[in-house]
Order: C-alpha cells, then sequence, then structure tokens
C-alpha cells in the first residue's frame, strides 16, 4: 500500500483524514508532537512522534516510509492567542512550514496537501468568497497560513513541487461512525461549545445580535470534518495525476446563523442551548460563506453532509457518548 505522511494527524481534521486515507486504500503515517493531538485517535497506520522543526527527525521519518505525498495539518490555530503571541504562531506555522518542506526537497517527496483557512481572506466585500478573492488576513493566524501559501507557490516554480492548497471554511462534526471525534483543550469551536451547554456543562455566548443578517446574528459556513477529510484525499490523487497545484475553498456554500446553529443543537441533544448575548468582537464579520465550485469541478468533490442538523448530530452523538 502507497504510504502518505500525515503531519499532525492525530489531531481533529487530519485524524479523521487518516481514516479516509484508510478508507481509499493508502497507509497514513502519522507524524504528530501531540501537543494538540491525541495518540489514542492514531488508528490506522504507524505513529511517529517529532516535530516539524525537528529536521533531522522529518528526515529519519521520510526516509524510512518513503511516502508518495504529504498531508500538513501541523499549526496552532487559536486566532485570539496569535494576536496575543504571534511568535509562537510564526514559528511553528511559518518556520515549522518551511522545515517541512526542505526535508520534503531533500528526500525527493514531491506533493503536499497544505491545510490552509478562509482566514487568509479576512474581511470581504463579496460573497460568496471564491479562491479569487483578495486575501487580506486580520491577524496572525491567517498571516502565517498565507505565509505558507506563499511559500508553496515558490517552491512549486523554483523547485518543482506540487501542491493543494485547501482553504477549509468552519470544520465541524465527528466521524458519523462514532470512532474518532472532536477534542480541543481549550475548545473553541462553535458546535462543542453549544453542545456542551446543552448538555449542562457552562453557557453558550452569541456574539452579536445586530448583524444586518435575517436574525441578527452572524452567519458562518459550516463544513462537515468528514468532507474535508475527503477532499484532501481526491487532492492527492489529482496531484498525482498531473494536475495543476492550486488553492481550493471548502465549504458547502451554505449559510448558517447562530441562532439557526443553536436552535439545531437543541434539537440534536434533546435539550435547549443555554446562552448569554454579548456585543459584537471585534474583527468578526456578518457573514462568510464559500463558492467550493473549483473543488467541485476539478476534483470532483461533493460534500456528503450538507444540512446543518445532519453536521450537528455527528457532533452531539459522539459528544454525549464521550463527555457525559
Amino acid at each position: 500500500m502507497t504510504n502518505i505522511l500525515v503531519v499532525g494527524g492525530a489531531g481533529y481534521i487530519g485524524s479523521h483524514a487518516c481514516k479516509a486515507l484508510h478508507r481509499a486504500g493508502y497507509t497514513p503515517v502519522v507524524y504528530d508532537n501531540l501537543v494538540y493531538g491525541h495518540r489514542d485517535a492514531v488508528k490506522w497506520g504507524p505513529f511517529e512522534e517529532g516535530d516539524i522543526l525537528d529536521g533531522d527527525r522529518v528526515d529519519q521519518v521520510l526516509k524510512q516510509y518513503k511516502p508518495a505525498c504529504v498531508m500538513h495539518f501541523a499549526a496552532f490555530a487559536y486566532v485570539g492567542e496569535s494576536v496575543t503571541d504571534p511568535a509562537k504562531y510564526y514559528a511553528n506555522n511559518v518556520s515549522g512550514s518551511l522545515s517541512l518542506l526542505d526535508a520534503m526537497r531533500r528526500n525527493d517527496v514531491g506533493s503536499i496537501i497544505f491545510s490552509s483557512t478562509c482566514a487568509t481572506y479576512g474581511e470581504v466585500s463579496e460573497l460568496p468568497i471564491s479562491e479569487q478573492t483578495p486575501q487580506k488576513p486580520v491577524n496572525p493566524y491567517g498571516f502565517t497560513k498565507l505565509a505558507v501559501e506563499h511559500a508553496l507557490h515558490d517552491y512549486g516554480r523554483a523547485y518543482g513541487l506540487k501542491w493543494a492548497a485547501m482553504r477549509y471554511f468552519n470544520a465541524a462534526g465527528c466521524d458519523p461512525e462514532g470512532e474518532i471525534g472532536e477534542r480541543h483543550d481549550p475548545e473553541t469551536h462553535a458546535i462543542p461549545l453549544a453542545v456542551l451547554a446543552a448538555m449542562g456543562k457552562g453557557e453558550f455566548s452569541v456574539f452579536g445580535t445586530d448583524y444586518d443578517t435575517a436574525d441578527g446574528t452572524a452567519v458562518r459556513d459550516y463544513i462537515h470534518v468528514s468532507d474535508l477529510a475527503e477532499a484532501h484525499v481526491l487532492a492527492i490523487d489529482y496531484l498525482a495525476k498531473g494536475g495543476a497545484s492550486a488553492a481550493f475553498n471548502l465549504g458547502t456554500g451554505r449559510g448558517t446563523s447562530v441562532k439557526e446553529l443553536l436552535t439545531a443543537v437543541g434539537d440534536a441533544v434533546g435539550s435547549p442551548v443555554p446562552a448569554k448575548f454579548a456585543p459584537r468582537r471585534a474583527g468578526d464579520p456578518p457573514m462568510l460563506y464559500a463558492s467550493a465550485r473549483r473543488a467541485r469541478d476539478v476534483l470532483g468533490w461533493q460534500p456528503r453532509f450538507t444540512e446543518i442538523g445532519a453536521i450537528v448530530k455527528t457532533a452531539a452523538d459522539w459528544f454525549v457518548r464521550h463527555r457525559s
């Protein structure tokens, strides 16, 4: 079986990608420092502990497994923390990624699927957001992801690297079969926070009720993590068949308001979400949703989970089973 090195494969999205790789006939080799990942989420292939900043260790793993491609999920992703501690983000997200790319060059690994983000777009003036929307990030997290995208372009031109940059919108949900889920510490994602609140663990904060939206709350594009994972597998095949390097938005193209989200969570858990209302947060745009036409047309990707109720139910099932 063909090996794929999954850097950050013990984390939320990385572990779901490993399951999708295994199902597609690949062997996912997980490389993770376990700062935010979980050893027990590695279920479908070998595990190698290490940091992307440790070039010698990355060399060792690449020489041992000779992967056909690298999937790169290893990044710090707390937007607020990136503002208060940008050094941490530039060191890991940018320097770490360059360390990984240079190890790939040394070991003749010629393609990478990169975990990017809609945060590279920043505040936009037109919707839906396409890959041609200007990228103007508003926080260090978004800047670090955009910096790596620029590096991919430059390494492609200079060294022949093939790449796909996957720009996620709001990753959500859990493995429908319940084998893996979502565990962050601290937890900042809306759906887990709402599910936990509905289970009696805290109160959900709604930031802003006076937006120019149908119900006054902010609207976001929630994309199921298993659909994200499937897009990464399709990108491997696309590059292997000679497809041109490119960025791809991954979203449903459909917006869900915070109030709609809370209703869906209440229905899934069987109890309402206790919520408190607070002013808008600086930098939060009223609406963000994707055009994922390029991923559909070029990769043949079609999300299976397009209704917020179905996405939320997979998360609620996992949290009720594991966090009750």
